[in-house]
């Protein structure tokens, strides 16, 4: 979605608020494909700064059907995100230090959906759990340990004992 700022470059002292719709039902990145359960209209405030200057502040709510990491159970997950930024007109760009918060401006206008996708990727989480006491699976199974103990053998042996195992294995009498 496209939000035209001229009004708000050209008029000093001019501020607008606005809800628009964010558009994307699925949210794609390196990780996967994510669907959107939910999700709240983008609530932008818009503010000149200055000649061909803007300040942009908004928020949003969006829940992701994302897995645990543990278990694989589907999770819902929120992202409620908050963002702020100065944007500036085309005519007035040259300052090299400053392209990073241009990207999401298309001549007179702020792509607000690659600015969602941005706030998302910034605040995605390093692990998503379905709980903070999930089992997770069985290693040798793969059986859901929150629904229960399967039966596998779980010892694992030390591997720094390795070495003497194989002494005791070589001389063993058959």
């Amino acid at each position: 979605m496209l939000v035209n700022l001229t009004d708000v470059f050209t008029n000093e002292g001019r501020m607008q608020e606005l809800s628009v719709p964010y558009e994307p039902e699925t949210f794609t990145c390196q990780l996967g494909t994510y669907s959107i359960k939910e999700k709240t209209p983008v609530a932008l405030k818009l503010s000149n700064a200055g000649q061909s200057k803007a300040n942009v502040e908004g928020s949003v709510k969006l829940t992701f059907n994302m897995e645990c990491g543990r278990c694989l159970k589907d999770v819902a997950y929120t992202f409620d995100l908050s963002f702020s930024f100065r944007a500036l007109s085309p005519d007035c760009f040259d300052d090299e230090e400053e392209s990073d918060e241009m990207e999401f401006m298309e001549g007179y206008h702020l792509n607000v959906d690659e600015l969602i996708n941005n706030e998302i990727l910034l605040n995605w989480p390093m692990k998503v759990l379905c709980s903070e006491s999930c089992k997770g699976i069985c290693k040798v199974c793969g059986k859901n340990l929150n629904d229960g103990e399967c039966g596998c053998d779980d010892f694992v042996p030390d591997p720094r004992m390795a070495a003497i195992k194989d002494i005791f294995n070589a001389n063993k009498e058959v």
